[in-house]
């Protein structure tokens, strides 16, 4: 098992992270047991983040004591998967629809550093006082007005120094233009207020889909 990022880990072609709830599946991902420990199977298929992993993403800010707010969690796929990397820090997971929040609450059940917060990405104000300063913000949010909600969770939550990591739909932005010009305006708006650490295309992992990883000026 060789570690690439801290808290990643691959064999061969597969990703893992350490469990942090051992002997616990909450999305029948493989369980694999090597050296004493056990690994959860991570599937880029699945996972943005994953799949910026697997296209060659160079630096994984997220550390082991990270405070991250997660918008777009979801049913807590992702957000489980980074709360194994931040295993001695928390994942704020954020979304607004009642059903996938009870999946998350569910998932937040069997993993202590997960909290699970129903609201709307676009209204950060409604859960400011709750989370407070965070050193990263990651985002999955298929809305038109992605980039808005990023930057303003950003300016709100984020740390000096803190890390912005977005996961860009283009077909939610604009359905008729390409995506590549879509990208490359997105890119262009970031740098307004941020630098761009890396950006990458996950196609054909996740179709349409680019990552930014933005650190905060």
């Amino acid at each position: 098992m060789k570690q690439i990022f801290q808290g990643v880990f691959q064999e061969g072609r597969k990703l893992y992270t350490l469990n942090s709830a051992p002997q616990q599946q909450l999305f029948d991902e493989e369980l694999l047991v090597a050296d004493g420990k056990e690994y959860r199977g991570w599937n880029p298929l699945r996972s943005k983040l994953a799949a910026a992993i697997v296209k060659g993403l160079p630096e994984l800010p997220i550390k082991g004591n990270s405070k991250v707010l997660y918008l777009g969690a979801a049913h807590g796929y992702t957000p489980s998967f980074i709360s194994d990397i931040a295993a001695e820090g928390i994942v704020f997971g954020v979304d607004p629809a009642p059903r996938v929040v009870r999946d998350l609450v569910f998932a937040a059940e069997k993993r202590k550093n997960i909290l699970p917060f129903l609201a709307d990405a676009n209204h950060p104000e409604a859960y400011y006082n709750l989370v407070g300063s965070v050193d990263i913000v990651y985002q999955d949010v298929a809305q038109k007005n992605q980039i808005e909600i990023f930057v303003k969770n950003c300016s709100l939550f984020l740390k000096p120094e803190g890390f912005g990591l977005l996961a860009l739909k283009a077909r939610s932005i604009d359905v008729l233009q390409q995506p590549q010009g879509i990208f490359l305006a997105a890119k262009k708006e970031l740098e307004k207020k941020f630098t761009i650490i890396d950006f990458r295309l996950l196609s054909p992992l996740q179709k349409d889909h680019a990552f930014f990883v933005c650190k905060k000026q």
